[in-house]
């Protein structure tokens, strides 16, 4: 018999996992909790949302779940990992206390000045009087964090005072981001490429994932709101070996050892977001699980069967692991629905799905679909797909994800026409 897997979440991030999951040959069987209607394709989904801890912990245990992955960000903040080991499950993610490494931005930041870890000088404030003060005399262009978790939102980039002294009102008194604005991280502005980084970790071995480049912005030309990423290709151009070896020296090793060392052992997938600036690398934030739509690029080019090195993860065994990746590149295109991220209607009926079956180097990953009352998929959500696709070279991959991108369509339809525009420059 085969194992038994259950992924919990519903995005795109998560159909991405359980594509790998279901590649292993020592799967038989996958839920997801509570998944959507791509994931429905390989996986048995079950309506319990992904906050809905004990529920799943019931699930699991009746359903002698031999291994469950988190996919997104707020469970893992909120502890799931230790709700689900305290019944005796296998739980691919980090427990509570690693995971603040995303969950608060002070907390990481306090980190990184702390064990050496190259990044952006700052100032933390616990109210909006001193942060106010603080700014007068700031050099800026500046930055502002909202320290919680903001679905990645909650980052201001101001270009003068007034903008500054704004977005503090907006973050710590309108509460805009809610109480993840309790407190303010105030960063100076770095100016480079951002590439990010996925690592699997098992608590003292880092391995690196392959490189990419998430899109933020809602608009081409980076115009537009900030988003929770509107498209992605990996490897990036820019991450070059030197870039890497300075990485591996000062920053990945690094930040698990640092995290060993505060008594916050980490498992799981640590996401780094870099910027390459003229002074060389520095770690814009953490994330403490696979980003989405990185996942999306990576998990496509990985070779490695996925569970064997989440297996390895778990077990402190990562560093017998031969982590292997395609020489390669994919790019991702996020189908959008028009008015994402502000407001927009759903319920659309997504049309042209089956031109991906079959197909070994197209993907079409569900962002935000479910299924209606006739049984015909329809657009739930802001990302409704990521059309993705893979190529000898990043031009070539790129060019295959925007023909996919006209196979599906629905109502209000929207995307960006520039994803992996800059590396056909390079």
């Amino acid at each position: 018999m085969g194992m038994t897997v259950l992924i919990v979440g519903g995005g795109g991030r998560e159909h991405a996992i359980a594509t790998s999951v279901s590649k292993s040959k020592r799967v038989s069987k996958i839920y997801a909790t509570p998944g959507n209607a791509g994931i429905a394709a390989i996986a048995e989904c079950v309506d319990i949302k992904a906050m809905e801890f004990e529920k799943i912990a019931d699930f699991a245990v009746e359903k002698s779940v031999d291994l469950v992955i988190v996919g997104p960000d707020d469970p893992l903040v909120g502890g799931i990992v230790d709700v689900l080991e305290a019944r005796g499950l296998r739980v691919f993610g980090p427990r509570k206390n690693a995971a603040i490494l995303e969950g608060s931005k002070a907390f990481s930041k306090d980190l990184m000045k702390k064990y050496n870890i190259p990044t952006a000088a700052y100032e933390t404030f616990d109210n909006a009087e001193d942060a106010l003060k603080y700014l007068e005399t700031a050099p800026m262009p500046i930055v502002l964090k909202a320290d919680g978790l903001a679905l990645g939102k909650g980052v201001l980039i101001c270009n003068t005072l007034e903008e500054a002294k704004a977005g503090v009102g907006e973050i710590m008194l309108d509460k805009k981001f809610g109480t993840a604005g309790n407190r303010l991280v105030i960063e100076e502005f770095m100016t480079g490429r951002e590439v990010s980084v996925l690592s699997f970790v098992d608590g003292n071995t880092i391995k690196t994932m392959s490189s990419a480049q998430d899109h933020k912005r809602a608009k081409d030309n980076d115009e537009g709101l900030n988003t929770g990423g509107m498209g992605n290709f990996s490897p990036s151009p820019f991450y070059t070996e030197e870039v890497d070896k300075f990485c591996k020296e000062n920053i990945y090793q690094r930040t698990v050892d640092a995290m060993k060392a505060e008594g916050r052992e980490f498992k799981g997938v640590i996401f780094f977001g870099l910027m390459l600036t003229p002074k060389g690398p520095r770690v814009l934030e953490y994330n403490a699980r696979f980003g989405d739509p990185e996942a999306q690029v990576v998990l496509t080019r990985m070779e490695s069967d996925i569970i064997d090195v989440v297996d390895a993860c778990i077990d402190g065994k990562l560093a017998d692991i031969d982590l292997k990746f395609a020489d390669n590149a994919a790019v991702c295109v996020v189908l959008a629905s028009d008015g994402y991220p502000l407001s927009y209607e759903k319920g659309f009926e997504i049309t042209g799905l089956e031109n991906f079956e079959g197909k070994d180097d197209y993907y079409c990953f569900h962002a935000g679909t479910k299924f209606n009352e006739a049984g015909k998929i329809v657009t739930n959500g802001g990302r409704v797909l990521g059309v993705t696709a893979t190529g000898a070279t990043l031009k070539e991959a790129r060019a295959k994800a925007y023909e996919a991108t006209k196979w599906v369509s629905f109502a209000n339809k929207y995307m960006r026409t520039d994803i992996g525009k800059a590396i056909e420059e390079v």
